[in-house]
């Protein structure tokens, strides 16, 4: 699936939550995604229509304000991350978890492309109960429905204090061009 293919599915289910919920006042919400190397996923949510914003982090570890350095020695336990803020008017957590299975391969353990480690896990870091049931629930149809020829790996946790990287890997993609990173969509 390509980039335009991808964003352009979510457009056309946008439109449709769009329309749904236009006379609701709904507050941006935060979704915290692990598939590899965050340079590529950030830029990946960035290009959804809804996706408000999206920094790249480190979560789920064991140290106070881990660097990269630090987080790249897989001793912090902590995963690369992108965290999303969205507009669910526009674009819903659901889709963005549909989104996520096509950017990565969900069924590697502890790695993605040439990057391993465990700071490059697959993760959804939930930030409330209806986010970990949506998480849970697509994880499972994924898996059920034969796309994948392994069982998906992706660890559904709840989220823990969000790290922001250093300023020079945010947009990285943006700023440096595109092939930093394994994405597969």
């Amino acid at each position: 699936m390509t980039p335009e293919t991808a964003t352009a599915e979510l457009t056309t289910e946008s439109t449709v939550t769009e329309t749904a919920t236009q006379t609701q006042n709904i507050k941006p919400q935060k979704a915290t995604f692990a598939a590899g190397c965050f340079w590529g996923v950030e830029d990946a949510f960035r290009s959804i229509p809804g996706v408000l914003d999206a920094a790249v982090g480190y979560i789920g570890g064991d140290v106070t304000e881990p660097t990269y350095k630090q987080v790249c020695t897989g001793r912090t336990n902590h995963a690369e991350a992108v965290e999303v803020i969205f507009d669910p008017n526009r674009v819903s957590f659901a889709q963005l978890v549909e989104f996520f299975w096509k950017v990565h391969n969900p069924t590697q353990k502890d790695r993605q492309g040439p990057d391993y480690g465990t700071q490059y896990r697959s993760a959804i870091f939930t930030h409330d109960a209806e986010q970990m049931k949506i998480a849970e629930e697509a994880k499972a149809q994924a898996d059920a429905s034969g796309k994948f020829s392994s069982p998906i790996a992706t660890q559904i946790v709840p989220a823990t204090t969000f790290w922001c990287a250093e300023e020079y890997h945010q947009q990285y993609s943006a700023k440096h061009g595109r092939g930093g990173c394994h994405i597969t969509f």
